[in-house]
């Protein structure tokens, strides 16, 4: 089977067209991976050419020997559609997972994101954390989150609390709430550290003053889960120009309700209790 042709492939197209759509990679913004599962990589082996080794600027070891199709540095995902073999690639890492090596596309000199560290340290992450169920990642450049990072207390407390009071759907959504990672510079191993050890707990981090990263088992629940919180930030955000205090809220009384109802467990530390709200 060829590459493109598989499922996987396509589901990796849809969702970076799906992005592109809602405005979230502007210029050649954002990058997306997906660890490809062992039957998917074996029914395109034919189709494969591989490369030189390349260092990952990181060792993931855990991930020795996996396959991913990852968005290539410098590429737009307005083209992932348009010219897919020349927008991402399927790479190999080597049998200590420290490096790389690009099996089919990325063509024209392409390379991998210049955040391929930090997707495969997360994606190193929550092969333990998820039990191995999360096989895609996913960071762009949301605007309403992205500004929400300038007016709130750039804390998981401050950011899962007022995500949550948007829409009753958000705890059910994401009842582990999200991280947040203050402003680094972005490509490097500091914030690839900062972003993983948020995954241990979260499938969201927010990162200040550029984008949101996400986990999720496949293509739809992760872009739904990056979705669900930027529509929440979008609606904080007209609540916060309409007037800087909210009349009537969700309380914390009704999170617990509704925890019970849902089964769902929701973490107290994000139950506290505000005054002037």
């Amino acid at each position: 089977m060829r590459v493109l042709e598989a499922e996987f492939a396509q589901g990796f197209i849809r969702l970076a067209q799906d992005g592109w759509d809602q405005g979230w990679h502007e210029r050649n913004g954002g990058n997306l991976s997906y660890r490809v599962r062992p039957q998917e990589a074996e029914s395109v082996k034919e189709e494969l050419a591989p490369g030189e080794w390349l260092p990952i600027g990181a060792s993931v070891p855990k991930l020795a020997g996996e396959y991913f199709l990852v968005t290539g540095t410098g590429r737009y995902f307005q083209n992932v559609a348009r010219k897919p073999a020349e927008s991402f690639g399927l790479i190999e890492l080597d049998g200590k997972g420290e490096n790389y090596r690009i099996c089919w596309g990325l063509e024209n000199n392409g390379r991998p994101t210049s955040e391929l560290p930090s997707h495969l340290m997360n994606h190193e992450v929550k092969l333990e954390a998820a039990s191995g169920r999360h096989r895609v990642i996913y960071h762009c450049h949301p605007v309403n989150t992205i500004a929400l990072t300038f007016v709130l207390p750039l804390t998981d407390e401050a950011f899962t609390r007022e995500l949550w009071e948007m829409m009753t759907e958000c705890p059910v959504v994401f009842p582990e709430g999200v991280g947040v990672v203050d402003w680094m510079v972005p490509g490097g191993r500091d914030i690839a550290v900062a972003t993983s050890e948020l995954m241990k707990t979260y499938n969201v981090a927010i990162w200040a003053h550029h984008g949101m990263f996400c986990s999720g088992a496949d293509f739809d629940e992760t872009f739904g889960l990056m979705h669900t919180v930027e529509k929440a930030a979008a609606i904080l955000v007209k609540v916060l120009s309409m007037q800087p205090y909210k009349r009537q809220t969700i309380q914390p009384e009704d999170f617990r309700q509704l925890a019970g109802d849902f089964r769902l467990e929701l973490p107290e530390k994000f139950l506290y209790e505000k005054h002037g709200n």
